[in-house]
């Protein structure tokens, strides 16, 4: 078992695409975290983004507090958030300095410090452990969605109808977790694997392009034997949508801004994988139904303070209920796989 002497080597990846200063900005946050995580290095990827971003992260990376420990990987295509991650893991892993916990951080965050070493002490304290998530917090400082109870259908049906007293009479455990305990799956803004976990269950599927890929990993993992944990002692600020565009601003009235098409693709293949096809179906017919429940008591003045996304029961009718053949289809990626290979989601295409 790894000792404080020794401790395990990790390497964290940033992915970025058209955000190279957040990327760098992360990048220079981990700074204090290698006092205590000797070896401690670093990939940003470049995912394609078809701009300057490349040639400005070669450049900031040249900054000697940086050029010793952290590299840049640019990628020549937009293959998603799991094969851009995939491309940099599998060169680490392939190396003949491979690192044991494999730290996947997004670039529109700003760790505290001492977040790298929590999530890493976990993991030494846990064997079984695969992947451990960080306390996520918003630009304000309030408490953001972190780690996660199991997706589920009837979860759907709750989800659909905001309503936390059908959960309760369900008998359906909170989704989000907060303590420092087990839960179904973290977010993949911040979070460590072991690599010995991804070896054994490989690593994200390529045909999800953005969105619950990590959820179909964590669920790979948790039926090769793995679990997967929270630690709110690793604290990282986060700038939801900064690369996609997806970033709720609470003041609106009446609204929040529609989900992009492949945020319902993304659900509907996560379900496909976890549940067959007839859970995918089911998902989504109990969010329509709780959903028409939401509507309804919304209309005469019961919503509450939940407000609707445009076009959300629309857009799930024509892309996130009936799963695909590809869907079904797994496209795991293997550590040891030839590198560059496209992703199954553009091949498909």
């Amino acid at each position: 078992m790894t000792g404080a002497a020794d401790p395990a080597k990790v390497a964290v990846i940033i992915v970025n695409y058209r955000t190279p200063a957040l990327a760098l900005s992360a990048a220079r946050a981990l700074i204090p975290e290698r006092a205590d995580n000797s070896g401690l290095r670093v990939v940003i990827v470049d995912g394609g983004s078809g701009d300057t971003s490349a040639d400005v992260l070669h450049a900031g990376v040249a900054d000697p507090a940086l050029a010793d420990w952290v590299e840049v990987l640019a990628l020549p295509i937009n293959g998603g958030f799991g094969w851009a991650n995939n491309q940099a893991i599998q060169r680490l892993l392939q190396s003949s300095n491979a690192p044991d916990y494999i730290h996947v951080l997004n670039p529109d965050t700003e760790i505290e410090p001492g977040a790298v070493t929590a999530l890493r002490r976990v993991l030494d304290q846990y064997p079984r452990c695969a992947a451990v998530g960080s306390l996520l917090l918003n630009e304000d400082g309030s408490l953001s969605g972190s780690a996660f109870a199991e997706m589920s259908p009837l979860r759907e049906l709750v989800r659909g109808a905001r309503l936390d007293v059908m959960r309760r009479m369900l008998g359906i455990k909170p989704m989000l977790v907060t303590e420092a305990s087990e839960a179904a799956w973290v977010t993949g803004a911040s979070v460590m694997f072991r690599a010995a976990a991804l070896k054994q269950a490989g690593l994200f599927d390529t045909g999800f392009f953005l969105y619950f890929e990590e959820v179909e990993l964590m669920w790979r993992l948790a039926n090769a034997g793995w679990s997967m944990r929270h630690e709110p002692a690793s604290r990282v600020r986060h700038i939801g949508g900064a690369s996609t565009g997806i970033n709720y601003d609470r003041k609106v009235k009446r609204a929040l801004p529609p989900l992009p098409r492949y945020w319902f693709e993304a659900r509907r293949r996560m379900y496909a994988r976890t549940r067959g096809r007839t859970g995918a179906i089911l998902a989504g017919g109990l969010w329509m139904a709780g959903h028409g429940l939401f509507v309804a008591r919304r209309a005469v003045g019961l919503g509450g303070k939940h407000l609707p996304i445009a076009n959300e029961a629309r857009d799930l009718l024509r892309h996130g209920i009936l799963p695909t053949v590809q869907d079904l289809q797994p496209h795991v990626a293997r550590w040891d796989d030839p590198i560059d290979q496209p992703p199954a989601w553009m091949a498909s295409r």
